[in-house]
């Protein structure tokens, strides 16, 4: 589903420059879940960014499925992101300006579909939200924004998820029902799953732990 090879990514730094990640391989399989760990400032979400190809690597390819992303323009990887990723962030990322419903809608509308505002309803009760559909994001408690997250990524029915810290900005209690929940659409879709999280607990639960220390693959 999912490759790098030699993945290197360097920044100016101070009259320098920083390198954030080291030759970096894998492969991730279709189906596979696969979570990512390390400290705060491994490389974990600049990982992330270069693997859905919102940011460009210094060196190194990224190919999604079978697509080398930097062979592509700005529009080309948005259209492959469209059409095969969805995202799940820690801080919901959803829009303040749209309804529970109207941010759910939004990719399907992108993506030209006719029937945007029936599998945004279906999607919104699949995670316990069908009472909610018409409230804004401000409106809403942070588990309920992120349900509203999962919906949006999963009505696509996307080839990969990716999920940066998912339960970063939840409590416990609340962190471990949306796990759950992303698990088990995660495994209705069949979809891909990388997971970026410095909870070991939640790494436990794919099928495999990438770990990353100063930018390397340990």
């Amino acid at each position: 589903m999912i490759e790098a090879v030699a993945l290197g990514k360097q920044v100016p730094s101070g009259g320098g420059t920083l390198t954030i990640l080291h030759q970096i391989d894998f492969r991730v399989a279709a189906g596979e879940a696969v979570a990512i760990v390390g400290s705060s400032g491994s490389g974990k979400s600049t990982l992330l960014g270069l693997l859905a190809g919102l940011d460009l690597p210094s060196s190194g390819t990224v190919r999604l499925a079978g697509q080398d992303l930097a062979a592509l323009d700005e529009d080309g990887r948005a259209g492959l992101r469209g059409r095969l990723l969805g995202f799940v962030f820690q801080s919901f990322q959803l829009l303040p300006a749209l309804s529970a419903l109207e941010n759910v809608m939004l990719p399907l509308e992108l993506a030209g579909r006719g029937d945007a505002k029936n599998v945004a309803m279906e999607m919104l009760g699949r995670v316990g939200l069908a009472g909610r559909i018409s409230h804004y994001p401000k409106h809403l408690s942070g588990g309920e924004q992120q349900r509203v997250a999962l919906a949006r990524a999963f009505a696509v029915k996307p080839q990969l998820l990716l999920a940066d810290e998912p339960t970063g900005n939840l409590d416990a209690a609340t962190g471990a029902a949306i796990i759950d929940l992303m698990f088990a659409m995660n495994a209705e879709q069949g979809t891909t799953l990388i997971l970026v999280t410095h909870d070991e607990a939640l790494a436990g639960r794919c099928d495999r732990v990438l770990r990353l220390s100063g930018g390397r693959l340990t």
